[in-house]
C-alpha cells in the first residue's frame, strides 16, 4: 500500500474537524457508488433496489 506523502500529511493535519468529516463523507459516498456500478456488473439483472440492497448489507458488515 502506498503511503501518504509528506504534503499530503501536511494538508490533512491542517484541515479542521469539519473539513475532515466533509472528506470522509465525500469518499465513503464515493465508494458505495463504485461498488454499486461493480454489482451492476455483476448482475445486470438485478433492479437498483437490489443492487441498493445488496450494496446496503456489505457496508453494513464491512467492520465484522
Amino acid at each position: 500500500m502506498d503511503r501518504p506523502s509528506p504534503e499530503q500529511l501536511a494538508r490533512y493535519r491542517e484541515m479542521t474537524p469539519m473539513e475532515r468529516l466533509r472528506q470522509s463523507t465525500r469518499l465513503y459516498w464515493s465508494a458505495r457508488r463504485l461498488r454499486e456500478a461493480y454489482e451492476r456488473s455483476l448482475h445486470p439483472d438485478w433492479t437498483d433496489r437490489e443492487i441498493g440492497d445488496h450494496v446496503r448489507g456489505i457496508f453494513l458488515r464491512a467492520g465484522t
